[in-house]
Formats: C-alpha cells, structure tokens, sequence
C-alpha cells in the first residue's frame, strides 16, 4: 500500500516532468532557429552575404548629435567620408539584411520544416513517438553545433535545413505526448507552457545574440552561441532518450465524447477506433478556416521575429534595447501564455470549444493596435505597447492546438497537427520574404507594419468567424459524470460511422 502510495505521486510528478523536459527541448531548438536573426550583422560580415549599408560606429554617440545619419546615406564613398570632430564615425559593410538573410531565415528552413512535419506526424500515429522525438533532438542539436564551424554561406543554408528536419518533429509528436498526458481541463495551459517555448527560445536569443558575439571568447565571436547551444542539446537529448517513455493513447475532446455516448468501452480505451481519413479531417470548413487564421497570424509573428532585432538596430542604433527585447518576449510573454491557457481552460466546459476560439480572437484583436505603437513610436513608448501587445498577442499558439487535438480523431492526431503546421508554416513562414521587396518599395518600417501588425488585425478578425463553426457545450451523459469527456463530436460518432451517414452529421 505504500509503495502504491509513492508510485501513484511519482506518476503524477512525471507528466510534469515530461512537460519540462519537451518544452525545454523545444526552448533550444527555437534558439537554433531564431539565432540567425539577432546574429546575422556579425554572421554576414564574416560569411559575406546579404546588403550593404552605412552603418553608426561609434556606440559612444546619439543620433541628434550626428550631422548626417548613417542610416540616410547609400554611397560606400560618401558614407567613410562623414566625420564628427574630426573623427569617422560611420562605416561600409554588410547590416545582415537582404535576400539572402530573408531567405535563409524563412524558406531555407520552412521549406524543410514543413514537408518532414507531415512525414513526421504521420509516423507518430504509427510508430513509438518518444524514441521518435529522441533521434529529432538529437538530428537538431548536432546541427545547431555544426553551424559553429560554417565557413561559406550555403554550409549555413544546408545546416539550417537538417536543423528544421529534427526540429520539425517536436510540435507533433510532444502535442500528442502531452494531449495523452494531461486532462482536458489542463490542456490548453499546458499545450501553451510547450508552446511557448517558440518565444523561449526566441526572447533568449536576444541577448545571447547581441552580447556573447562582442565578447569574442577563444576569438570565435557568433560561433560560441551555436556551440554553446548545441552542447547543451545533448545533453537534453540523451536525457529525452533515457527517461522519455510511450504514453497509452487516448481519446479526448470532441471524440471521447462521441465515444461515451456510444458506451463501447474498448473504443473508449483508444484501441478500436474506426478509420478516418485524414483528408476527411482537413476537408472540414472549420478545420480550413481555423489554418488560415493561424497561418496569418504565424506571418505576422515570424515577420516580428526575423526583423525585430535588425529593426530596432537600424532605426534606433544609439539605443542598446537587447534586455529590453529579451525582457518583454519570455517576462511578458510567458504570463500571456499562461493567463491564455487558463482563461481557455476555464471556459471550455461551459461553452465548449467555442470559448478557446473566442480568446484567440478577442486577444489577437487586443494586440493589434499596440503591434503597430511598437513599430511607430521611439525606443521607450516603442518597448512599452510590445509589451502590451506582446501579453495578449502570445495568448494564441497553444490554445490553437488545445482546439486542434479536441476537434480531430485519436487515429490521425499528429496526422492532423503535422498537416496543420505544413500549411501554416508555408504560408506564415514563407510570407516574410515579401518584406525585403516591399521595404525597398515604400520603406523598411512600414513594411514591418504591414507584415506584422496588419496580420495580427486580419487574423482576430478570421478567428472570430472560425468561432461560428464550431460547437458549443456538451450535455454530459450518466456516462461521463465521473470523467471529462470533452466535447461532443457527432463528426466522429462510433454509431454514426458503424451505420454510414458520417457526412451528414459534420457540423459545418
């Protein structure tokens, strides 16, 4: 009896454990990715790629004390020419920005990122996800360690794209682990707590790009970040392979419902279930629509991701606002991710799926306005609507797949979330490029506007009518009294498929 005692705590520790162990996974393989952003001046500079410009150099100065700003100045002889007191204080070189960064920081990765996704997702309905998930980090860590020795460009484009293969397998299969895992009234926190390990790994690059490159250590400048990076990731790797084990797979949300309903325990059990297809999934308008509205949302986050640290260089280069950026990106964002999985968790079993749509919408609503304040005003006015715009806007990518996983069959989950992640990577993480046209076309700040704020105000306004197709509460049954079942699903009724008139009941 004791020893069951211990062994029943040790259990529910280490679903906790696991999550902590995913996301801190997760948290690296995002620094790997997002590092080329804030490390692409150094990067370029030694590797050659990308546009040149005029650039301040001298950090001891203001932008009102300079007779003629760098950044105004196109000519390479014009620029070593401007002086203060005699003494130069701009210089020629590459700033890290142009096609070639843009399309090393989007296609070059997402066009893997996304096909091995689907690859991968599928396989994780097939196949022990753990031990999959290990040979992932261990491919993206090797990787982001290898990108330390780079000595030409496309060695840093092939690299990046063997770091999406391994990185893409950990939404879809940690999504599935955790969905087995936890409950439903713990789902979208915790699917948001993993989530965030995208902003994570991306607010910790801010500093660690910005300040570890100027401290030059063994006179390996950028290329400590990614060793440094990729060290540790074996570590997580090695510890993902040793303790990470196959959770039993379950039904949940809107199946598990439909499953009580039809009183069939073995299906109830995950063990049964009827074949559907996936194309029968995505087909769904709600479904389609709810991928759209993520996919411009996703713009509008990479495009602030890519540029935020090159922007904030170049519009405000007297300002160092590396902890700033840091600060606001993992302090406000985690507690955004946080308070959006609990006020989504709260109101899902009163108003069902519908309720985690309706915070996706009216938080992305919310943080539009400020979006467009921190690319408009200075520094200080500038940091603090990110921040607003930051807690509200980083409410999203956990709750969309807390709803994700409840509308969609047990057979073809990871299926489901890595075709998801295909097109919403695709568009969203491939739309960004359009900002270097565009930026020459009308300027740098607004098309920042444009990609980045704009998106954040069309996408509330896609969720909002994702919102109608979905369904409201279920009418809980004898049968589910004593455990949540979620959401009622009539898609995916055992009787309804048993007897062929599926198609019929698809709520639509």
């Amino acid at each position: 009896m004791f020893h069951g005692g211990i062994w029943s705590k040790l259990q529910n520790f280490y679903k906790w454990y696991v999550l902590g162990l995913v996301s801190v996974g997760y948290i690296l393989g995002e620094l790997g990715h997002y590092l080329i952003g804030t490390t692409s001046k150094v990067t370029a500079e030694d590797l050659h790629y990308g546009d040149k410009s005029c650039m301040l150099n001298a950090t001891h100065l203001t932008l009102s004390q300079l007779p003629v700003v760098c950044e105004k100045v196109n000519s390479s002889d014009m620029c070593e020419t401007l002086t203060l007191n005699g003494s130069r204080y701009c210089e020629w070189g590459y700033n890290g920005l142009g096609i070639d960064y843009q399309v090393l920081a989007g296609p070059a990765f997402m066009a893997v990122f996304t096909v091995v996704g689907v690859i991968l997702g599928v396989a994780a309905d097939r196949f022990n996800r753990s031990r999959i998930l290990s040979v992932c980090t261990l491919i993206f860590v090797i990787a982001i360690l290898l990108m330390g020795t780079v000595k030409e460009y496309w060695h840093l484009v092939l690299l990046r794209m063997v770091m999406a293969a391994g990185e893409s397998g950990c939404n879809p299969l940690a999504t599935g682990l955790l969905t087995d895992l936890f409950p439903e009234h713990q789902r979208a926190l915790v699917l948001s707590i993993f989530n965030w390990g995208i902003y994570g790994g991306y607010g910790i690059a801010f500093p660690v790009g910005r300040y570890i490159p100027d401290i030059n250590a063994w006179g390996l400048s950028w290329r400590v970040c990614y060793y440094g990076a990729g060290i540790i990731g074996l570590v997580i790797a090695a510890i993902t392979f040793l303790t990470l084990r196959e959770p039993a797979r379950t039904t949940i949300g809107e199946e598990g419902a439909g499953n009580a309903k039809g009183g069939d325990s073995a299906l109830e059990s995950g063990k049964k279930m009827p074949q559907v297809t996936i194309w029968h999934v995505i087909a769904q308008p709600r479904i389609i629509l709810l991928c759209l509205a993520a996919s411009i949302r996703h713009c509008g986050g990479m495009t602030f991701a890519y540029n935020a640290d090159l922007y904030y260089r170049d519009y405000f280069p007297d300002v160092d606002l590396g902890w700033w950026l840091f600060a606001v990106t993992v302090g406000i964002g985690s507690i955004g991710v946080v308070v959006g999985g609990v006020v989504s968790d709260k109101f899902v079993s009163k108003m069902g799926v519908r309720s985690r749509v309706l915070v996706l919408a009216l938080s992305q609503l919310i943080a539009t306005l400020p979006a467009f304040g921190s690319v408009v005003f200075g520094p200080l006015w500038a940091m603090i609507t990110l921040a607003i715009s930051y807690f509200f806007a980083e409410m999203w990518f956990g709750i969309v797949f807390a709803i994700l996983v409840e509308i969609v069959p047990l057979s073809v989950r990871s299926t489901t979330v890595g075709v998801f992640l295909f097109v919403m990577n695709n568009v969203g993480g491939n739309l960004p490029i359009l900002v270097d046209p565009v930026s020459k076309a009308i300027g740098y700040r607004e098309a920042i506007m444009i990609f980045y704020a704009g998106f954040y105000g069309i996408s509330s306004i896609m969720f909002f009518l994702t919102m109608f197709l979905m369904d409201g509460p279920v009418e809980k049954s004898e049968a589910t009294d004593d455990k949540p079942s979620g959401l009622d699903n009539r898609a995916f009724s055992h009787d309804e498929l048993r007897n062929g008139r599926t198609n019929e009941n698809i709520r639509l």
